[in-house]
């Protein structure tokens, strides 16, 4: 049970009235037991605990950056009008505006009630409980219960490079309406035939079709279709690098996602492998529509964890998830000592059966640093010596056959987008 500031007021003035009228220990007692029963009719008019019924949706997503509008459902089942405040409890994380709600809800009434959040991270926010507070007809006192209503908001990437996507779907639409030369090369399938040009070369004439048409046929090729993609993100403590507004992880589930859409929209299978040293998430065998939802999920409630990455293992388990060869596209920090120590020697492994692209996102600060050399000497210094040797690690990289995209957080989703449509057109994927 409350009491409300209003029966504070009326014990004032029931203490004056006694001072002026009664000046005794009866009217004391008298006053006293006036104020109770005000105080106990106000009580017992107020609805049961068992007749107010909170419902919520289980989970509302919402892209990170966005506001989610969360409803409760509050249904008066009782004969008792119910009539208070309403708290809303959410984490701090999740940014609830609006969440103090008055109440006032007549017997056998529903009334539904919002409450605004915009979450600060990725990641699933839990509700608190419910507390509402009741008053009286009277207003002298009241009750108050604490509900359990479970739910959570989902906070989704921001995937702001889904911008892209409709540009660089229209790039490989366009790649494979031209089709890629007239002769066969690896990562390539059969289009159509069309008639010899001089020029061409004579291998890929067709005899049979031209033993059945008046004119000299050639196959045409496309890139091959139905291939396999393998997002393999690195979640250790590397990942949780602040670069630019956010992290390593962050730009890495940027570029991910923008490719996961294009390499669907190829008609391509794409698997998501997050792991540090152990699996932090996964997504297997999806194509089509469904496949960016899934990914979103699945890369929502991603983290850096706190170990360095157990490189062997990583290996091992995107072998072991992929028979047939596939593009590995690892998402990594090309950390001079770490690669050479830790990926350089696991790599071959990978790359024997698959092909390997490698992705590592860029600290715009550490250009900027080189381009303050005069204001700055010594910073400078450091950050060219940082170029130099990612420059060497990337370069041991590629002469080992193995692709490197680089760029800033801005920039990473579209040139990791355009490294797979230059593997498509090349045929080499």
């Amino acid at each position: 049970m409350v009491v409300t500031g209003r029966a504070a007021a009326a014990a004032a003035v029931l203490g004056l009235l006694v001072a002026l009228v009664l000046p005794s220990w009866l009217g004391v007692v008298t006053g006293t037991a006036a104020l109770a029963f005000a105080v106990l009719v106000d009580v017992l008019a107020l609805p049961r605990r068992d007749e107010l019924t909170l419902h919520r949706a289980p989970i509302t997503t919402v892209r990170l950056g966005r506001e989610a509008s969360v409803e409760l459902a509050v249904t008066n089942t009782g004969g008792r009008p119910a009539r208070g405040t309403l708290w809303d409890d959410w984490p701090d994380s999740a940014r609830a505006a609006d969440r103090e709600h008055r109440l006032d809800l007549p017997a056998g009434t529903t009334t539904r009630l919002r409450t605004t959040l915009t979450p600060s991270y990725r990641g699933d926010r839990e509700a608190g409980p419910v507390t509402v507070r009741l008053r009286g007809p009277i207003g002298l006192a009241g009750r108050q219960f604490r509900y359990a209503a479970p739910a959570r908001v989902r906070a989704l990437p921001a995937f702001r490079a889904e911008k892209l996507l409709r540009s660089a779907v229209k790039r490989l639409q366009h790649l494979e309406g031209r089709t890629v030369a007239n002769r066969r090369g690896q990562g390539t399938e059969f289009d159509s035939f069309r008639e010899y040009v001089a020029g061409d070369d004579v291998r890929a004439i067709d005899w049979r079709a031209t033993a059945r048409a008046t004119d000299v046929l050639v196959r045409t090729w496309r890139p091959e279709r139905n291939r396999h993609v393998v997002l393999l993100m690195d979640t250790g403590r590397q990942a949780a690098g602040r670069v630019g507004d956010g992290t390593r992880l962050d730009a890495a589930i940027e570029a991910a996602l923008l490719l996961g859409g294009l390499a669907a929209a190829a008609g391509d299978t794409v698997d998501l492998l997050a792991f540090d040293r152990e699996v932090r998430a996964e997504v297997r065998g999806v194509t089509g529509n469904k496949l960016q939802q899934r990914l979103l999920h699945a890369t929502a409630g991603i983290t850096a964890a706190l170990v360095d990455t157990d490189c062997a293992a990583l290996v091992r388990a995107a072998v072991r998830r992929s028979r047939r060869r596939s593009l590995m596209v690892l998402f990594t920090a090309l950390d001079g000592a770490a690669v050479r120590e830790n990926l350089l020697p696991v790599l071959p492994v990978l790359a024997r059966r698959h092909r390997v692209l490698l992705v590592s996102v860029t600290d715009p600060e550490i250009a900027a640093a080189v381009a303050a050399r005069g204001r700055d000497p010594y910073t400078a210094a450091a950050a060219e010596q940082v170029l130099a040797e990612r420059a060497v690690v990337t370069e041991a990289l590629r002469r080992g056959g193995y692709a490197v995209v680089a760029a800033g957080p801005e920039r990473l989703p579209e040139a990791l987008a355009d490294e797979y449509l230059e593997l498509k057109q090349s045929g080499t994927l």
